[in-house]
């Protein structure tokens, strides 16, 4: 199985000239879904960038998730809400947007919040944590758990590399069924269109590694 990959919007962005960065890196190849979770000062900042962001992505075929904001999703015409506060907030969510939307379920900390997460019927789980910078390297609690769920469980999961292309190598080998990056692509020196093209890249070499292995 190959990971595919999905990007995350920065944590801070002015949605206008990032809706220029967004379009190029969708050009660079495969990308299956955005997820829109900056910072942002208020609901309406977050809805005037899930406006400006949804159509580019969806017309590029790419799902669009926003962080925890049913109105700005709706709004927006979104995919499907991105969760990470808790699985009360979860649950609401589940009962409000499915069937007509997706339900991801972040900011898991431990196997037993995953397992809850699946049980309550999110759509999929997403390890790593999006309030923070990342680091180089992708977190070896992410690793734990993406490798862990991957190996027992059928609802989609998402790890979150570090903030270098290579680190997409050790997330994929995790065997999750999305591999989700944001820096590693937004701030590549060579831009984001050769980011996505370089993380498909290796995104087939892993794939590739794990078949010969497996056979």
């Amino acid at each position: 199985m190959r990971s595919r990959l999905v990007l995350v919007t920065p944590l801070t962005l002015d949605p206008t000239p990032f809706a220029q960065d967004l379009a190029a890196a969708l050009s660079g190849g495969d990308v299956a879904s955005l997820i829109i979770a900056p910072k942002v000062t208020s609901d309406m900042a977050l809805q005037r960038i899930a406006e400006t962001l949804t159509p580019i992505a969806q017309q590029a075929g790419a799902a669009v998730m926003v962080a925890n904001d049913t109105r700005a999703m709706g709004r927006a015409k979104a995919d499907g809400l991105h969760v990470d506060g808790g699985i009360a907030a979860l649950k609401d969510a589940i009962s409000s947007v499915q069937p007509r939307g997706m339900v991801g379920a972040a900011h898991l900390k431990t196997r037993h919040d995953a397992m809850e997460a699946g049980e309550a019927g999110a759509d999929y789980v997403f390890f790593g944590f999006l309030d923070k910078e990342e680091g180089p390297d992708t977190h070896p609690k992410s690793l734990e758990l993406g490798e862990w769920w991957a190996s027992m469980f059928e609802p989609a999961s998402i790890v979150l590399a570090g903030s270098t292309l290579e680190s997409i190598d050790e997330a994929a080998e995790t065997g999750a069924d999305f591999i989700a990056v944001r820096m590693a692509v937004w701030a590549h020196p060579e831009g984001p269109a050769a980011a996505v093209k370089e993380a498909n890249r290796r995104l087939d070499l892993v794939a590739e590694r794990r078949k010969a292995e497996m056979a």
